[in-house]
């Protein structure tokens, strides 16, 4: 079995065509078992009741950010190890300097490919 069969995601984005558009681009890789938040609470609730492997979230969302989501994984005891994906359309070195410190995994800017995409889940995961 692959590893992408046993690969759980978490996609995190307030914007339903978002949230569409990965969830899609994740299908074409493969990827199967994907669950969805449309904010930060959410997905924190998400993450309690079904553990994921990877999280990938939009940055900019109502409430919570996407670096507040990471920095309140990166605080859990069940959710520290948790691989993190950021999507932005604000790749601005403030942003992607303050994901680090958070100990993001990897990030992509807004428009991507799906080989965009792969590429960025494979430098956390390892090859799909």
């Amino acid at each position: 079995m692959a590893f992408r069969d046993q690969l759980r995601v978490l996609v995190v984005d307030d914007m339903s065509t978002s949230r569409g558009l990965i969830t899609q681009a994740l299908e074409s890789l493969g990827i199967r078992n994907i669950a969805t938040a449309s904010d930060g609470t959410s997905a924190l609730k998400t993450l309690e009741a079904s553990p994921a492997h990877l999280v990938i979230s939009d940055y900019n969302m109502p409430g919570m950010d996407g670096l507040a989501l990471l920095e309140q994984l990166r605080g859990g005891a069940r959710t520290a190890g948790i691989g993190f994906l950021l999507i932005t359309g604000r790749a601005v070195a403030a942003v992607i300097d303050r994901g680090r410190a958070l100990k993001m995994n990897n990030f992509i800017k807004k428009p991507f490919q799906p080989a965009d995409l792969k590429a960025a889940i494979e430098a956390i995961v390892g090859r799909l």
